[in-house]
């Protein structure tokens, strides 16, 4: 049996679209028909060659939602229900060791570092087929987690919208979970990307009143997806000045500055910007920080050890955090599904990223039946 692949060979480069022979499974494994795979802006910062973890050649894509076809031996999900063929399921893009110091005594499995990650350190999702490892953590699409059946008694669910939760979703469950957002708290959040709106949706969940969200003009879809989200205050850098913007954070918080700030954007630009707008003893937080970006003058004095200002680092996510994401997905809450606004087959899978690249896109999806 064969799969179709778009593999990275060069950075800046084309990605060839190959066929390849898929292996026989080895115990444990599960092959899966990729049914979506989300394009990430981190797709793009490794097809640039910005991510020192990218090895060549690699098939992309750490975002994917799946039907099972085949498996060796016997599969459960993270409920302990069986995986059979026909499943539609979604998985932990990491694969962790469950053995060192961060995984048994730390409890935080995303800093295992012998974490093995689908599109990243090995082959991933922009294919047909993918072959999950042994020890991949799998949530099945179907009954309650779903949420609504189509025929069968299978998930109904678009699987489009689903691929992001694996990602962006997940990781701003993670970023979430580690703030302390109270009833009633102003978060502010830089850059409105797929992370930044989950982060958006997940801090409104955990109980925020409002938010100010800060993106440039290329952002003005997701500024307006912001407003969808519950978000009242939205800021554009080139409209307005870093003076203008801590007034406006300052006069909804009577002069104290947001409890939370969380910062999307991935660059340095916006660090000392957010840093003051964090108030006295509030968190300012870094989920889009997925490659080196170099260093960053502070004033540390003033804005952090005067104002006993946590920054908080946050990398990656586990199997909790997806699994908020895909529940949170899945109950409507919140427009979610609105963060697709392309869809490409495989073949397509350099406009996929151009569009990416370029913010015109939301979030782009790969089908790689071409539906």
């Amino acid at each position: 049996m064969k799969r179709k692949t778009a593999v990275l060979t060069k950075f800046n480069a084309l990605l060839e679209i190959r066929e390849q022979e898929i292996e026989p499974l080895r115990e444990g494994e599960v092959l899966v028909e990729l049914a979506a795979s989300g394009v990430c802006g981190s797709d793009v910062h490794m097809w640039k060659g910005k991510d020192p973890r990218t090895p060549l050649p690699l098939v992309l894509g750490h975002e994917g939602v799946g039907m099972v076809l085949d498996a060796s031996g016997p599969k459960t999900d993270i409920f302990g229900n069986s995986v059979e063929e026909g499943d539609l399921i979604i998985w932990d893009r990491g694969v962790t060791c469950n053995q060192c110091y961060f995984c048994a005594v730390r409890k935080e499995p995303s800093l295992c570092p012998k974490r093995r990650v689908y599109g990243i350190v090995r082959d991933g999702c922009y294919a047909t087929h993918l072959t999950l490892l042994a020890g991949t953590k799998v949530i099945r699409l179907v009954g309650e987690i779903a949420g609504r059946k189509g025929a069968g008694g299978k998930s109904a669910i678009d699987p489009a919208i689903l691929v992001a939760a694996s990602c962006s979703g997940a990781t701003a469950a993670h970023t979430v979970e580690l703030l302390p957002i109270l009833a009633g708290d102003l978060v502010v959040l830089q850059g409105p990307g797929p992370l930044g709106l989950f982060c958006l949706a997940f801090a409104f969940a955990k109980g925020a009143s409002e938010a100010v969200v800060i993106g440039t003009r290329a952002d003005a879809k997701r500024l307006e997806l912001a407003k969808e989200f519950g978000a009242v205050h939205t800021s554009v850098v080139e409209d307005s000045s870093v003076k203008a913007r801590r007034e406006e954070v300052m006069e909804l918080t009577n002069g104290i500055g947001a409890n939370v700030v969380i910062d999307c954007t991935g660059t340095p630009a916006s660090f000392n910007e957010g840093l003051r707008l964090t108030a006295p003893g509030g968190t300012y937080s870094l989920p889009g920080i997925a490659t080196p970006v170099g260093e960053v003058p502070m004033r540390l004095y003033e804005d952090v050890a005067r104002k006993n200002v946590r920054i908080q680092g946050v990398w990656v996510s586990d199997t909790s955090h997806l699994y908020q994401a895909v529940r949170l997905v899945l109950s409507g809450r919140f427009p979610l599904h609105k963060l697709v606004t392309h869809r490409f087959p495989l073949e397509k899978v350099m406009d996929a990223l151009k569009v990416v690249d370029s913010k015109e896109a939301i979030k782009a999806v790969l089908v790689p039946g071409g539906k």
